[in-house]
């Protein structure tokens, strides 16, 4: 059935060279270079989505705070999985972030198998708006599977942050990104697996800041001789004020 859309004969299907329409809901990012790559236009509903991390706190949360501010708009609570450092309210503010509409439900003190059930039982509930949860190394595929099967229920984005190893292994959510430092206040997003072809470079996107304008400038100051620091170790600043200010 040549030119004929695949998706007007079952969502699931589409042609692996076009990106497809969103099924449901798709959330707008706040970047446009990125929904312009999303399937849909933004973050998927009742799905998956998956971030995998060169390392915690490198941006994440100010990747996402534009979607979960909007989340919150609607009076929907946003739940927190095991973030990887205390969170500042000061700094959830700047982004647009009330701390009385997050629940944080910590886990480092817990045994992950406890966390994952909390997590399947609140993507299956319906009461959250937005999930984050930020899971331990090296999840069994089952333990996924179920995820991905809850999130069915889920009515809003869901989003699994994980190792940057994880790319190496397949997993059932049906959007993966991995997330890397791309400069000051800059993440380098590559798309990895999507419903459409897979994007072969990746996005620059600029976040909120963090950065003094000191510590922006001792920053840029490698690239502006030349020098290219390795993507894991150029930004300790960016890093670091990403964790303690808010991802």
């Amino acid at each position: 059935m040549p030119g004929r859309d695949l998706q007007e004969l079952h969502p699931g299907l589409w042609r692996a060279h076009q990106l497809t329409r969103a099924s449901g809901v798709a959330w707008p990012s706040g970047f446009a270079a990125l929904d312009a790559q999303l399937p849909g236009g933004g973050w998927p509903q009742g799905v998956l989505s998956e971030l995998l991390l060169a390392q915690a706190g490198i941006g994440e949360l100010r990747l996402l705070a534009p979607t979960l501010a909007a989340v919150a708009a609607g009076g929907k609570l946003l739940m927190l999985f095991d973030p990887p450092a205390r969170l500042s309210a000061r700094a959830l503010d700047g982004l647009g972030l009330r701390a009385q509409q997050l629940l944080i439900i910590p886990g480092q003190l817990r045994a992950s198998a406890d966390l994952l059930w909390a997590l399947e039982q609140t993507l299956k509930s319906g009461h959250a708006g937005a999930v984050l949860a930020w899971l331990p190394e090296r999840l069994h595929a089952d333990a996924l599977r179920r995820l991905q099967l809850a999130a069915a229920q889920h009515e809003g984005p869901a989003f699994l942050l994980r190792e940057w190893t994880a790319q190496q292994r397949p997993s059932p959510a049906p959007l993966r990104l991995s997330l890397r430092a791309g400069g000051p206040d800059c993440l380098a997003v590559q798309v990895l697996k999507r419903r459409g072809p897979r994007l072969a470079e990746a996005l620059l996107l600029e976040l909120p800041p963090v950065l003094l304008p000191q510590q922006r400038a001792r920053a840029l100051a490698p690239r502006q001789r030349g020098v290219l620091a390795p993507a894991s170790t150029a930004l300790p600043e960016a890093v670091s004020g990403a964790v303690s200010g808010a991802a």
